[in-house]
């Protein structure tokens, strides 16, 4: 004859466990999901950045991690996906090479490391073959964003990188001159 107290005595699952056991389950599944979804978002955009550096213009400053691929052009479209260099603005290792990028969170972020920067560091920019000239840092200035001037040719050769500052109310200016010997 089976055992009733020893059945009566097994513990019995609420409804209000039987709940709370579905819901952190639930939370946890949905948490799983999100951190998945993160890290497959990031190994997309990191396989994106490599190919763009395969296929265009690169510029780094070694010094402060930043390593941005650099397109043609400076739309919004472009500097959703990488650094922009402006129409009309020197050329590879002449004249005032100006890029501009992001450093918000909202898009790429390629140049938040920029406010790192200090004089003396070097600049390099690869072109599509991977030769590379490289400049020095001499100098770094917030202006208002209607300051264009900083694209101006100024005789020498140089690269002049932009970003905005942490709020947008101004805008970073990092300017390299070529190094005497680097190849241009």
């Amino acid at each position: 004859m089976p055992d009733e107290t020893a059945e009566s005595k097994s513990p019995k699952h609420t409804k209000k466990q039987t709940a709370l056991f579905i819901i952190g389950l639930t939370a946890m599944l949905a948490g799983v999901g999100i951190l998945g979804f993160f890290a497959v978002r990031k190994a997309v955009r990191w396989f994106r950045k490599q190919q763009l550096m395969r296929e265009n213009y690169v510029v780094e400053i070694p010094a402060i991690g930043l390593q941005a691929p650099v397109l043609e052009g400076t739309e919004q479209a472009i500097l959703r996906q990488a650094a922009g260099h402006f129409p009309g603005c020197g050329s590879f290792g002449s004249g005032n090479y100006c890029i501009a990028a992001h450093s918000s969170p909202l898009y790429k972020e390629y140049f938040n490391p920029l406010k790192n920067a200090e004089t003396g560091m070097e600049i390099r920019l690869y072109n599509v073959e991977k030769d590379f000239v490289t400049y020095i840092i001499s100098e770094m200035q917030y202006v208002a964003p209607s300051d264009t001037w900083v694209l101006d040719d100024f005789g020498d050769d140089r690269i002049t990188l932009i970003t905005c500052n942490d709020d947008g109310s101004e805008r970073l200016v990092v300017t390299g001159m070529l190094r005497n010997d680097s190849p241009a």
